[in-house]
C-alpha cells in the first residue's frame, strides 16, 4: 500500500493524468487528416479553459470542505494544474496560428471579439506560467500572490472569448463549465466577508 501511495503521491503520475486529454490530440495530428489541426485547435482550448477552472475553484472548495483531505491533496498540486492550463493554452495557440496563417495577424481577424479577448487571456497566462516556479515564488514574496490575480482577468476574457465563437454559439458549453466556478466564487467572497464582520464584531 504504501508503494502505491507513493506513485500516486508522485508528481510524475499527476503530470501523466494532466497529459490524458493530449493523447487523442496528438493522435488526431498524427492521423493524416487534412483537417487535424482544425479538428484538435477547440479541444485544446477548452481543456485549457477546464484546467483553469479547476485550478480557480480550489481554494474556495477549501474553504467549503475544510475538514476533507482532498481538497488539500489538489492544492498540493494547483501549481501543475496551473501550468497545464497554459500549456494546453499555448497548443491551441500555436493551432490557432498554424490554421488560420497569416490571416491571424490581420487586423479584421485581430479585431474580432472573440479573437482579440482569447490573446489577452493568454498573455495573461504567460507570465503566471513562467512565475509558477519555487525559485520565483521566493523572488516575489508576497507580489507573487498580488500577480497571481491576474487569473481573474483571464477567466472573465477567457469566458467571453469561448461564449462569442461562432456568433454566441458558444455561450451555452462556456456558462456551463463556468458556472460552479462563479457559484464558489459567490461562495468564497460571501464566507470571507462573514467572517471579517465576525472578528469585527468580537
Amino acid at each position: 500500500m504504501s508503494t502505491l501511495k507513493s506513485i500516486w503521491d508522485h508528481p510524475y503520475t499527476f503530470w501523466a493524468l494532466l497529459s490524458l486529454p493530449a493523447i487523442p490530440m496528438i493522435l488526431g495530428l498524427t492521423s493524416g487528416d487534412p483537417d487535424a489541426v482544425k479538428n484538435v485547435l477547440h479541444p485544446s482550448g477548452e481543456f485549457a479553459a477546464r484546467f483553469m477552472i479547476i485550478t480557480m475553484m480550489i481554494t474556495p472548495l477549501m474553504m467549503l470542505f475544510r475538514n476533507s483531505s482532498w481538497p488539500r491533496w489538489m492544492m498540493k498540486r494547483r501549481r501543475h494544474l496551473g501550468v497545464a492550463a497554459f500549456l494546453y493554452a499555448l497548443a491551441h495557440t500555436v493551432l490557432y496560428l498554424i490554421d488560420e496563417g497569416a490571416v491571424a495577424f490581420t487586423s479584421s481577424e485581430i479585431s474580432k471579439l472573440y479573437i482579440w479577448t482569447g490573446w489577452l487571456a493568454f498573455l495573461i497566462f504567460v507570465p503566471l506560467a513562467i512565475t509558477s516556479t519555487d525559485g520565483w515564488v521566493r523572488k516575489l514574496g508576497r507580489n507573487w500572490k498580488t500577480l497571481q490575480q491576474f487569473v481573474y482577468g483571464a477567466a472573465v476574457l477567457t469566458l467571453v472569448h469561448w461564449a462569442a465563437l461562432h456568433d454566441w454559439g458558444g455561450v451555452g458549453p462556456a456558462l456551463v463549465h463556468f458556472m460552479p466556478l462563479v457559484l464558489l466564487e459567490i461562495y468564497r467572497v460571501s464566507s470571507t466577508r462573514a467572517r471579517r464582520r465576525q472578528r469585527a464584531a468580537a
